[in-house]
C-alpha cells in the first residue's frame, strides 16, 4: 500500500516539474490569476476562503471573478456557466454545482464561472464582464493555466498523515508547498517546517448566526427543543462538533456524502428522524442549503449555519496579497 502511495507521490512529482520546465504549456490570461488551493482531497475550506478574498478584492476597487470547474453539476454543459455577474445569480443548481451557487449567494459585486476549461471562463471574465482579477477555486494542480499567486490551505491532517492518494488523502507530496507564494494554515496547524520560506497566515473556522429559509434569512435562535442536524460535505463530523460546541441541543446527526443530491427520499428521511425526536427544527450548513431549497416548502422550520474563515492578521494578509497583485501586473507590463 505505501509502495503505491510512493508511486503516486512521484507522478505527482513529476507532473509539477514537467509544468516548471515548460511554462509554455500554460495559457495565460491578461489579468492576474490567483489561485485558492491544497494538498489533500476536500474538506480544507478553500471555497470560503475563495469567497472571503474575492469580496475583499472587491471592496478594494478591482472586478474579481471566481473561477470553479463546477464540481457536481448535474447539467455538464460546454463552454461556460455565469452563475452569478454583477447584477445577479444566472445559473440553478444543476448548471452551477453546489459550490459556486453558494458562492454566488454570498458574494456581491463578484463574478462566478465555471467550466472546466478554466481559461476559456477567464477569457469570458475579461472580455465580456470586464473582471480584472481572477481567483481559482481549487486551483493548486490545476497547471493549465498560469497563475501569479498561489495559496495552499492546510490543515493538521495534512502533516500528521502525509500520505498521498490512493490510501492517504494527499493529491501531492508535502514537499509541493515549496511551490507555493503563500500558506494559510487552518485552526492549530503549525507548518513551519514545510512551508519554510513561505508566508504563512493563520485561518479560524468561525460558525455564524444561523438563518431560517422561511422566513428567509431571519435568524434562528436555540430554543429548549431539540434540533436534527444534516450535513453532505467533506468532513460533517466537523460541523456537528461545531455545533455542539457553540451550544446547539443535537438530538441526531445525519450525514451524507459530499456533495450529495438529495432527493425527496432523504428529505422524507429527515423530516421523520426529526419528528420521532420531537425537533422543530433542522440545522444544515450553507453548503447543503442549496441542495436542499429546491424541495421548499418544508414541513419543519430549516435553517443553515454559514462559516466564514477569518485570516490573521487580516490586514497584513490584505497588504500582502495587493503587493503581490501589483507585482504580478508589473510583472506583464
Amino acid at each position: 500500500m505505501d509502495l503505491l502511495s510512493s508511486l503516486y507521490a512521484a507522478a505527482a512529482r513529476y507532473r509539477r516539474q514537467y509544468y516548471v520546465a515548460h511554462p509554455e504549456r500554460r495559457r495565460r490570461l491578461s489579468s492576474p490569476v490567483i489561485s485558492i488551493g491544497n494538498l489533500a482531497v476536500g474538506g480544507r475550506a478553500k471555497t470560503p476562503i475563495a469567497g472571503a478574498i474575492a469580496s475583499y478584492l472587491a471592496s478594494a476597487g478591482e472586478r474579481p471573478a471566481i473561477i470553479s470547474r463546477g464540481y457536481g453539476r448535474r447539467r455538464k454543459q460546454d463552454g461556460v456557466v455565469v452563475v452569478r455577474d454583477r447584477a445577479g445569480v444566472r445559473a440553478d443548481l444543476d448548471r452551477a454545482g453546489d459550490e459556486p451557487l453558494m458562492l454566488a449567494r454570498r458574494v456581491e459585486g463578484v463574478a462566478v464561472l465555471t467550466c472546466p476549461n478554466r481559461y476559456l471562463a477567464g477569457r469570458l471574465a475579461e472580455h465580456h464582464l470586464r473582471c480584472t482579477v481572477h481567483v481559482l477555486d481549487d486551483g493548486f494542480q490545476h497547471f493549465a493555466v498560469h497563475r501569479s499567486i498561489d495559496i495552499v490551505v492546510i490543515e493538521r491532517e495534512d502533516l500528521e498523515d502525509p500520505r498521498t492518494l490512493p490510501f492517504g488523502r494527499l493529491r501531492e507530496p508535502v514537499d509541493a508547498l515549496a511551490a507555493a507564494d503563500a500558506v494559510i494554515a487552518l485552526d492549530d496547524t503549525t507548518p513551519d517546517g514545510p512551508a519554510s520560506g513561505r508566508p504563512i497566515w493563520r485561518a479560524r473556522r468561525v460558525l455564524e448566526h444561523a438563518r431560517l429559509v422561511e422566513p428567509y434569512g431571519e435568524l434562528a435562535s436555540l430554543t429548549d427543543r431539540s434540533v436534527v442536524a444534516i450535513a453532505g460535505i467533506a468532513h460533517p463530523q466537523q460541523f456537528f462538533a461545531d455545533l455542539r460546541a457553540a451550544g446547539w441541543p443535537i438530538a441526531r446527526e445525519l450525514a451524507f456524502r459530499d456533495h450529495h443530491a438529495y432527493s425527496a427520499a432523504d428529505l422524507a428521511l429527515i423530516f421523520r428522524v426529526a419528528r420521532e425526536q420531537g425537533a422543530d427544527l433542522v440545522v444544515t450548513t450553507e453548503k447543503d442549503l442549496v441542495r436542499l431549497l429546491p424541495f421548499r416548502p418544508f414541513p419543519l422550520r430549516v435553517a443553515w449555519v454559514p462559516l466564514s474563515v477569518l485570516i490573521e492578521p487580516g490586514d497584513t494578509f490584505n497588504a500582502w496579497l495587493m503587493a503581490s497583485l501589483a507585482k504580478a501586473r508589473g510583472a506583464v507590463q
